[in-house]
Order: C-alpha cells, then sequence, then structure tokens
C-alpha cells in the first residue's frame, strides 16, 4: 500500500460501488469494484458499498447476497456500508421536495401511472465534465431533456438517488463502466441544481469478448460466481481483472495484491475497451496453483473430491494432500483435480482406449507386467526411491529405455499414459492396489 500520500489526499478519497443486485456480479461489475478498491486502498482513502435496490421488480436478496459472497472471494473489502436504496426514500423525498419548492421540479400527472416529480432542464450552455480516462465530454442540454427525480410508485430514479448518495456519502470520485456515460450530464445538472459538489469522473471503457464484441454470455462464463465454481482461484481473478484495462507498465503481469495496489493509478487506464483473453486467465490461474502450500491446495480441492463423490474418510490427511501436491503441474482449474486423480479413488479403473491398445494390450507388455509384478513380490511397502533403484536396474539388466516399462505401469495403474513420477504414483497408490491393478492388466492381455 502507497504510504506517502499526505493526510490531506487521504482525507478527500472517497469512492464506492453500487451494484443492482437484478443478477450476478459480472465480470465488468467485478472490475468495476477492483478499481475503486484498488484506488481507495491506493491513496488510503475509503471505499462504500451501496445496493441499488430501487427496481422493485427485478431485485432479489439471491442476487444481493451473490454479488457480495463474490466480492469477498475476490478479497475486495469496503469501508462502509452496505447501504440500501430502499431504506433511504424518505432522505429522496427531503430533495425533490427542495427542488419542487425552489420551482426547479414539477408534479407531472400520467392517467395511468399516477404522479411523479420531474426536473425541468433550464436552459443554457453545455454540460461538460472532465472525465480522468476520456477527457473533456460535452452534451447539450436539449439532447438530455427533462429528468424523472421521483417514479409514481413513490422510488427514486436510478439518476436521482444516485446524485443523493453520491452528494451524501461525500464521494470525491465516481469510477464506473462507460455505460454510465449517458447518466453524466442528468447528475452533473442535479448536483448543480441542489448545489453539490460534482465528484471527478472516470468512466471505464467495456470489456470485449475474443471476437471483439461486447463481453456477454455467448462468450462463455461471464459471472464471477461461474468462475468460482469452477475452481479458479481469487488471487488470479484478482490479478487477471486488474489488467483488463489498466497496465502497471514494464510489461508487468504477475503481480500480488500488494503490488497491484501500490502501482495502480486511473492515469494507467487504458481509454479504449479491454479485450477478455480467456487463455491468459487459465495461464495464470495454473501458475497461482502452483504457488499454493500443499495444505491449502489440499483444502480448496475438497469440494471438488464431494461433488465427484469421493469418500475422502478412507484416506489419510497426508496421502490426500501429497496427492493434489503431484498434481499441482497437471491442473489448470481446481475442478480439474478431481478427474485427473480419479484413479486413486475408485477400486476400478477405466483404461484410456488409446493408452490401453499401445501399452496394455500388445503381447510385450505382458512380459513387462510380470517382470515388474515378480519384483514387487520382494517389497513389503513401497517406497519411491527403493522403486525407482529397483526399477532402473531391470531396465538395465534388460537393456530397454526406461520408458520401456514406465508406460505400461503407468496405464495399468491410472488408466492414461500422463502422471507425475511414476515411482510417487506407485507409493501413493500402495502396494496392494498396485498389485491387484497389474494383475488385472495382465488379465487383460
Amino acid at each position: 500500500m502507497n504510504t506517502n500520500k499526505s493526510v490531506e489526499s487521504v482525507a478527500k478519497v472517497r469512492v464506492r460501488f453500487a451494484p443492482s443486485p437484478t443478477g450476478y456480479l459480472h465480470i465488468g461489475g467485478a472490475r468495476t469494484a477492483l478499481y475503486n478498491y484498488l484506488f481507495a486502498r491506493h491513496h488510503n482513502g475509503t471505499l462504500v458499498l451501496r445496493i441499488e435496490d430501487t427496481d422493485q421488480v427485478r431485485s432479489t436478496d439471491e442476487s444481493m447476497k451473490a454479488i457480495i459472497d463474490s466480492l469477498k472471494w475476490l478479497g475486495i473489502d469496503w469501508d462502509e456500508g452496505p447501504f440500501f436504496q430502499s431504506d433511504r426514500k424518505d432522505i429522496y423525498r427531503q430533495y425533490a421536495q427542495k427542488l419542487l419548492d425552489e420551482g426547479k421540479a414539477v408534479y407531472e400527472e400520467d392517467p395511468a401511472k399516477g404522479k411523479a416529480v420531474v426536473f425541468k432542464m433550464p436552459p443554457g450552455p453545455a454540460i461538460q465534465m472532465n472525465d480522468l480516462i476520456h477527457g473533456i465530454i460535452k452534451f447539450e442540454r436539449e439532447f438530455v431533456g427533462n429528468i424523472v427525480l421521483i417514479k409514481s410508485d413513490g422510488f427514486p430514479t436510478y439518476n436521482f438517488a444516485c446524485v443523493v448518495d453520491d452528494s451524501e456519502m461525500n464521494i470525491t470520485h465516481v469510477i464506473r463502466g462507460d455505460d454510465h456515460v449517458s447518466n453524466t450530464p442528468k447528475q452533473v445538472i442535479l448536483y448543480e441544481a441542489l448545489g453539490k459538489p460534482v465528484p471527478k469522473f472516470a468512466h471505464i471503457p467495456l470489456i470485449m469478448g475474443e471476437d471483439g464484441s461486447r463481453l456477454s454470455k455467448r462468450h462463455g462464463h461471464t459471472s464471477v460466481g461461474e468462475y468460482m465454481d469452477i475452481g479458479y482461484l481469487p488471487e488470479a481473478m484478482f490479478n487477471f481483472l486488474s489488467l483488463l484495462g489498466w497496465s502497471a507498465g514494464d510489461d508487468v503481469e504477475l503481480m500480488s495484491r500488494d503490488d497491484v495496489i501500490k502501482r495502480f493509478t486511473i492515469e494507467r487506464v487504458k481509454n479504449k475497451p479491454a479485450q477478455f483473453n480467456s487463455k491468459k486467465l487459465i495461464w495464470m490461474n495454473s501458475h497461482y496453483i502452483k504457488q499454493l502450500p500443499k495444505e491449502r491446495l489440499f483444502e480448496l480441492s475438497k469440494p471438488y473430491f464431494a461433488k465427484a463423490g469421493y469418500d475422502l474418510t478412507k484416506f489419510k490427511e497426508p496421502e490426500l494432500t501429497r496427492l493434489v501436491d503431484l498434481y499441482r503441474e497437471r491442473i489448470k482449474v481446481l475442478s480439474e483435480i478431481a478427474v485427473v486423480t480419479e484413479f486413486f479413488f475408485k477400486d476400478k479403473i477405466s483404461y484410456q482406449p488409446e493408452a490401453a491398445d499401445k501399452f496394455i494390450r500388445p503381447a510385450e507388455s505382458k512380459s513387462v507386467l510380470e517382470t515388474v509384478s515378480a519384483e514387487l513380490a520382494k517389497f513389503d511397502k513401497l517406497d519411491h526411491e527403493l522403486l525407482e533403484k529397483s526399477l532402473r536396474g531391470i531396465c538395465e539388466s534388460k537393456g530397454v529405455k526406461f520408458q520401456a516399462i514406465a508406460q505400461p505401469i503407468r496405464v495399468a495403474l491410472t488408466g492414461s499414459t500422463i502422471s507425475p513420477p511414476i515411482f510417487e504414483t506407485m507409493e501413493l497408490i500402495g502396494l496392494d492396489k498396485v498389485r491387484i491393478r497389474i494383475k488385472e492388466a495382465l488379465n487383460i492381455i
């Protein structure tokens, strides 16, 4: 965290993340939350969480919980809130009444819907703002028009509630997506009408899919919750999202949370749309999986073992911890761990057809597996160092390369041609299971 900022600048920085609980936390919303978090932490400022739940039809408790869970998973903590707009209706009415009393707003009757409070756009020059990312943006008043403040159902509109809340909460910087640019002139004019200071705006360009169109479900997973379920790590997602439209400079990509906070500035946020790169996210995730302490990797793997129906109580925790540690190099997301380690949990394994055809069914495999079976008869228990010495000795005596016996053993024990080092794998499976599986492989030949 940057500790070189003055006390004066610390006191000034107040930002907010204000999601609507009408769905799950989208990747774009998560990035907005992250940039507000990074800006606040970089300046030792304050992050406010505000739930904009004035849409009575679409807002749900389920969505609100999913959003908060996603923020916590990402490690985005807030300093104040959550505040709920549905609890603040009286405040919005007071501000609307102020504008009515000053003649800046009027009641308008809709025979079908009822009475609403409408702000009348006053004449004047173009509405102008200096966006921290895009520079000067101007809006002609005639294209903005009048602004509904309070709907006929008594709830405030988004633009009015947003202005009142940001004023009441002393928000200094509004960092949000480009899709809100069109709301900004309405908000600027309302700040001025209420006699409130206008915060600084920074509109982040949108995120595009890999085909160049706006990121949507047709591109695959778009909510943070989906990535959580698949088995992406919060460290990887935090790092990846920070680079979706921002650059740390020096071509640096892999950064810790503290590194990102220290480096983050609005000036380095790009003014062009960012492109989602799933390959980079997978690469980052596999990197962070490799960095995990083995005990934490095992804890994170448990839900995926449970979902696959594996009974972990049949095994000792050190064995399971070693299992996931051996396989960390072979997975890119945590959900893959239950697939690649299936052979360990099941009594009967299934062979990959191509692997069986190449390394089990050929007649020459019989001699290999019979030799290994005879050698295993000398062991009371398996030790990977002794196994390596013994099996490599067989290769030397027969004048064959180690792969000539390693692959038939690997397929016989795991059903696949790919595994961690075969000696550690054999030791982990255990002597009894190894003997049984080699015997079963011999029965196929």
